[in-house]
This record gives structure tokens, sequence and C-alpha cells, in this order.
């Protein structure tokens, strides 16, 4: 293909994009494809000439589309959700475009430093105290994988990387039993292991760290011969919105000096409203480690996670490893690969300068608080269906459900809604008892989104019964 090529097709993609957008609304949800539908409409050999653009992209329409679940409709309301704004996307288009490998600061200077930058305006959109730095990593796990791993090297004074884990003693995390699966993913691949990372249990109103069992913990392992390494907190945990008191929690941390992380992928995003600081966001200064995602409800394409540092040395102690070739002379700089568990790093900063100058914080304020609003109203909505009854109370836009009947019920519930196409909602799990979760989060979604989602529910409800 040459670029003049390129650029017709360029032109056709990018109109292809804005009718998709447009038409979103009228597409099912989810994908209705079964599995294996778009494997068996593919060739099992690869073509040994070239082919028409034309013909590839008639076939992306024919094969590829059917089994696209639309992370970008207005009623999705599964899982979080991955935003796509669409002055991130001409971004990544950008960035797509000048293909630089930003893992050095001389290997693209503008991408190094406007990450610096970027950064920054965000911690100050969250309210976090100056002083704080950090890094764009791909996701939250490994934002957290990093924090494990630097909690791992600070117990055992950074000799795990060089000598291994043999003799180092059993070393112990310690969360509620609301935090992510990535969590426990993390203390796997850093050899900490499953058994030592203690899940502890949550009480009150937001489903907070229970920090007098907290203590309790730390100090029986200690007498134990155990080696506490560190202290994960939550603000948003996927399942249900739980959020830990921060305050307390960091006190413990203190005065057993562990390392510690803030799991905030979700619900940071929230911070940029002040008045939601004080019930989510107080006693926050002081963690060591802080992370959350931009490319769920701020807009940014995915990937895109922010992982703030209080000080960023224990980190670059972990994983910083500088052969000859990735040497940089002369003045010192900063080398964000040094901060991250990959060498090779895209141009993430790029889609959050033209997100925020495109809409402020204000506009995106404007979003996040209507989003937690027409999710109260539709809570209120399904707390008023005979049978119906809430489980969790809303936590920002996040609450949970159960229809009349047992767990099948439940299940049987989630598929249809997700068969019939309007909206797509998962099922979670609370305190043993299968939950029907509902989120509000889309970029575009509006209120009659969000309400048609309740009348949805009941329509198919009634339908099953």
């Amino acid at each position: 293909m040459d670029w003049d090529a390129f650029a017709h097709w360029s032109k056709h993609i990018s109109d292809w994009a804005a009718d998709y957008h447009k038409t979103l609304p009228d597409r099912p949800v989810r994908a209705q494809t079964s599995p294996g539908d778009i494997a068996a409409q593919l060739p099992s050999m690869p073509p040994e000439t070239a082919e028409a653009m034309e013909d590839v992209l008639s076939d992306f329409e024919r094969i590829v589309m059917p089994g696209i679940t639309h992370w970008q409709h207005p009623r999705f309301f599964a899982y979080f959700a991955a935003n796509a704004a669409p002055p991130s996307m001409l971004a990544e288009m950008l960035v797509t475009t000048i293909a630089a490998q930003c893992m050095l600061w001389q290997t693209s200077p503008a991408a190094t430093e406007m990450e610096g930058v970027m950064v920054d305006w965000l911690r100050q959109a969250l309210g976090l105290p100056e002083g704080y730095t950090g890094v764009i990593q791909d996701s939250a796990s490994s934002a957290t994988l990093s924090a494990v791993l630097t909690m791992r090297e600070r117990a055992t004074g950074y000799t795990g990387n060089r000598d291994g884990l043999s003799a180092k003693g059993n070393l112990r995390i310690y969360c509620s039993d609301q935090v992510h699966s990535s969590i426990d993913r993390a203390c796997w691949v850093a050899g900490i292991g499953q058994e030592n990372l203690v899940k502890l249990p949550v009480s009150g109103p937001r489903y907070a760290l229970d920090v007098d069992a907290l203590r309790v913990a730390i100090a029986d392992d200690l007498e134990a011969g155990q080696k506490p390494a560190g202290i994960i907190a939550i603000t948003g945990g996927t399942g249900v919105g739980a959020s830990d008191t921060l305050g307390p929690v960091l006190d413990v941390a203190r005065e057993y000096d562990l390392y510690t992380h803030l799991d905030a992928a979700w619900a940071g995003a929230a911070m940029i409203c002040p008045e939601l600081r004080e019930d989510f966001w107080k006693g926050v200064d002081g963690y060591d480690s802080i992370v959350f995602n931009p490319h769920k409800w701020l807009g940014a394409q995915f990937d895109c996670s922010i992982q703030f540092l209080a000080d960023p040395q224990p980190q670059l102690n972990t994983l910083k490893i500088e052969p000859e070739y990735l040497k940089t002379s002369g003045d010192a700089v900063t080398n964000y690969s040094e901060w991250t568990i990959p060498l090779g790093r895209r141009f993430r900063a790029l889609k959050i300068w033209f997100l925020i100058r495109s809409y402020g914080l204000e506009g995106l304020r404007a979003r996040i608080r209507n989003h937690v609003r027409w999710s109260g109203e539709l809570c209120e909505h399904i707390r008023g269906l005979e049978g119906f009854e809430i489980v969790t109370e809303p936590i920002l836009s996040l609450f949970s459900f159960r229809c009349p009947g047992d767990d099948n019920d439940q299940q049987r519930l989630v598929d249809a809604l997700n068969d019939d196409g309007r909206i797509y909602i998962t099922q979670g799990a609370f305190e043993g008892r299968k939950v029907i979760r509902f989120q509000v989060g889309q970029f575009d979604t509006t209120r009659e989104d969000v309400m048609m989602a309740g009348d949805v529910i009941e329509d198919v409800w009634r339908k099953l019964a």
C-alpha cells in the first residue's frame, strides 16, 4: 500500500467510524454469535498473494462486526465501561501514525515530557498533594503488580530480585475480601503466593476493610514469624464498589512500616469532583502507590492507567535495569521504562492531553455527576418492581439487585437480558448470593438510556415469569 492509498482508506475508515458511533443505539449491545461462529468463517491458511483492501474491509463487516460486543454503546452497563471519547481516538490515530517507541527520553522526548506533565495535571484534578509523581501504565493490573513487587523488594531489603525468594520467609500482604482478582494474580506472579494474601472482612455501608481485624492479623503474623510486606486498599471495588476508610488503614501501615497501594482503578476518576472526596478520598495523602484508569470513567481510549507514587525510588529500586544499550548520556532525564515492567512504551500521554483540552475538567465532571445521579434514579425504579430486592445500595454509579427467585433465576434474567440485546449487564456475587450488577459509566450514555434499562429489565422479567 502506498501513501496515497493509505490516505484514501484512512478517510474511508474515518467515515465508517463516525457512522458506526451514530448508529450504535440501533445495534444489540452484546455480540449475538455462538462460540466458533467467527473462526469458522476465517480461512485456515494465510493468503500467498496480496488481496484488495476493498475485499478486506468487506470481510471485516461481514465476519468481524457480528462478533463484536459494543463497548461504546450507550446502553453498556456491564463491568466498567472502557470508554473512548472522540478526541482520544483522534490522538490514538496520531500515535499509531507516528508509531514511536517511547521507552526512553531520547527515543521520543515529547512523549516523556508530556507524560510527566499529564500525570501532574491528573494529580491536581484528583486533589492529590504536591510531591506525588507517577507514570502511565497500560492497566491497573500492571500498576498493582509493580506495587506488589515493590512491597516484596522493600520487605527483603531489595534482595529478592538478586537472590530469589528462598529463605526470605513468608511475605504477607493484607487487603479486604472485596479486592479485584488482579491483586491475587499480582501475588502469584510476584512469587508471594495465594496463601500469603490475607483477605480480611469488611463492614459498614461501603464495605470497608475492618481495620481492627487488619491490626490483629498483622500482629498475629509477626508473632508467628511471618513477614508483613504491604497493605492494598480499595476505593470503588469492582464487585459492589467497596471503599475502604483510607486514613485508618494508612495509620496501621505506618505503625508497622508497611508499603501501601490504593486500587482506585474505577472510582478514582470520580475524585475530579471535589464534593465526592470527603466520602471516598479522605486520608489518601500518604499512600505510597495509587492507581486509577482514565480509560474507564474519564473517556481516554484503552489502554491508559495512571500510577501515582509518593516516592518513585522504591519502585525504581525494584524495576530499574540498565544495560549499556539503554543508557542515556548527558543531562539527567526521566526514562519511564525504568518505572514499569515492560520496556516498550506507547505514547499514551497524547490522548490525555487531547481529552482534557477538548472537554475541560468541568465537562468531565458533568458526565460523572450525571452518571451517579441517574444510577440512583434507576436503583429506585428497580426497588419499586414487585419482588425485586436492592442488595447493595449505589456506591457512586454502581449497585446490585436480585429478581424474585433463587440464584438460577438471577442468571436466567441476566442471560435473557443480554440475549435481548437492548442492554448489557453482568452477574456478580455478594455474601454468598448471586446478584445482578448494574453500573452507569459509558461516556455518551443519557438519562433516557439509563431509565430505558429499567423498562427492559421489567419487560424481560415478565416474559420469563
